[in-house]
């Protein structure tokens, strides 16, 4: 078995500098170093004292240490590394982008009254979850030794675990509908007309690239999918 310093030097770059950025928040809030309320989603300070940080900051926030906390960071350990060293393995910066995407539609959502949140890192780590659901659909998953379901009710399930926990509803939620959204440009649109409105854009490509982050990216030359390349075989149906 590898030691925790080896499994933490192969986690790949996004899942390993996110789930670093999270524990590293919430150590030092917890240590009392750090106002939590400075990191919050607060739209009138952003707009009025144009405390922009917080458009960020608010992501890197699961809580304080305890159970759930370790719950999230195993997702992101789980789903998310699984994600980045599966269907976008050697494609570092369309990650990024699937990340970056989530964070502004999320940032959106948390604008409408209902779904008002001043954290939504848990919300980015359930779009993970969902991501990771429609690519696995047939995967079996085993819910805490009483349930086992295939990994596409996944999302459903554990948000119906929240609920019985008397956990808050919304952050699940607003991470279903951000990972369906981006489901639904990067699979479902393209299935049904051939475009890809959600295309990597060319200044988070060059980000990576210069920074060197991740493995080489695959040959581009090689033709493009229609389907989404992030999802391979979602016009499949779930198997009996």
């Amino acid at each position: 078995m590898s030691s925790p310093a080896e499994y933490y030097h192969s986690l790949p770059p996004i899942c390993k500098a996110y789930g670093t950025l999270c524990v590293a928040v919430t150590t030092v809030c917890s240590l009392g170093l750090l106002d939590l309320s400075i990191l919050a989603l607060e739209y009138k300070l952003v707009f009025s004292k144009f405390q922009v940080w917080r458009l960020i900051t608010n992501f890197f926030f699961l809580g304080t240490f305890s159970i759930n906390f370790g719950i999230r960071l195993l997702m992101i350990a789980r789903y998310g590394v699984n994600l980045e060293k599966g269907p976008f393995e050697r494609r570092t910066a369309d990650f990024l982008w699937m990340m970056i995407f989530g964070a502004l539609s999320l940032l959106v959502l948390s604008a409408i009254p209902i779904f008002r949140s001043y954290f939504l890192g848990i919300s980015l780590v359930f779009m993970l979850v969902y991501v990771w659901s429609r690519e696995f659909p047939n995967s079996q998953i085993n819910i805490y030794g009483l349930v086992t379901l295939k990994a596409f009710y996944l999302p459903w399930a554990m948000l119906a675990l929240d609920v019985i926990f008397g956990s808050p509803l919304v952050p699940d939620l607003l991470g279903i509908i951000a990972g369906h959204l981006y489901y639904f440009l990067t699979v479902l649109h393209p299935l049904a007309t051939g475009k890809n409105l959600l295309k990597t854009p060319k200044w988070v490509q060059k980000l990576v690239a210069r920074w060197r982050i991740g493995a080489p990216a695959i040959n581009r030359a090689q033709p493009e999918r229609t389907t989404g390349v992030a999802f391979r075989g979602r016009s499949y149906r779930l198997s009996d």
